[in-house]
């Protein structure tokens, strides 16, 4: 069964401004080679809905907000009435999205139910389902577009690890972002390296990500580099 597998009672760097509870949240529709989060992913539910929110009122004008992540949280059943409640009690939300599950995202931006998202722009085209396993790609692209027009604040950004995606792969998304008129920074982060095993079980990289060769066709911050 999806829903809450963990949570973290406070974080100042995962929700942009804001003092936020993280809630990692079961099951993913990806396979990405990178990802550490293995337990999460092939995880069941570990906590009740109502364990969560009795943290929170307590936490109530102590913290700003919470921060859905997974997995994917697109995919839990309740997320839509798990995120009323939590805006009833008056905490902001940040979505940290794949964006294909297009309706549930529009959803939410529609019933003011997210404040802010962050959407992981995987991969170019070309290379998406090699490293997601996700053939749908035009549901990913389809959020983004959707994104650009909506009135909600929302960042893009890629994982890299350097056996996967290159200079030109980047470039490639940011050609992408700045011809749908993309206004934001998008964030590059460089793969955690770390001992748990990922799910394509990756090697450490060889070598970082080349800076000098990323075009500047849009404000881009590195993360971790």
């Amino acid at each position: 069964m999806l829903g809450i597998y963990s949570f973290q009672k406070f974080s100042s760097l995962d929700f942009p401004g804001r003092l936020a509870a993280i809630v990692w949240f079961s099951g993913c529709n990806m396979r990405c080679s990178y990802c550490y989060n293995k337990d999460v992913v092939f995880g069941k539910k570990q906590i009740e809905e109502e364990e969560f929110l009795e943290f929170l009122k307590k936490r109530i004008g102590l913290l700003d907000g919470v921060s859905f992540t997974g997995g994917c949280p697109t995919m839990y059943p309740n997320l839509i009435d798990f995120a009323k409640k939590i805006k009833n009690m008056g905490f902001e939300i940040k979505l940290d999205t794949n964006g294909i599950n297009f309706e549930v995202i529009k959803e939410m931006v529609e019933k003011n139910l997210v404040d802010y998202i962050a959407l992981d722009f995987k991969a170019p085209k070309e290379k998406f389902y090699e490293i997601t396993k996700n053939k749908h790609y035009e549901k990913f692209e389809k959020t983004f577009d959707y994104l650009i027009e909506a009135d909600v604040e929302f960042e893009v950004r890629t994982t890299v690890h350097t056996d996967l995606l290159d200079e030109n792969d980047i470039n490639k998304i940011i050609d992408v972002l700045s011809k749908k008129g993309y206004k934001g920074t998008y964030y590059l982060q460089n793969y955690f390296e770390t001992d748990k095993e990922t799910i394509g079980n990756l090697p450490h990289q060889k070598r970082k990500l080349d800076i000098s060769k990323i075009n500047k066709l849009i404000p881009v911050e590195f993360r971790n580099f």
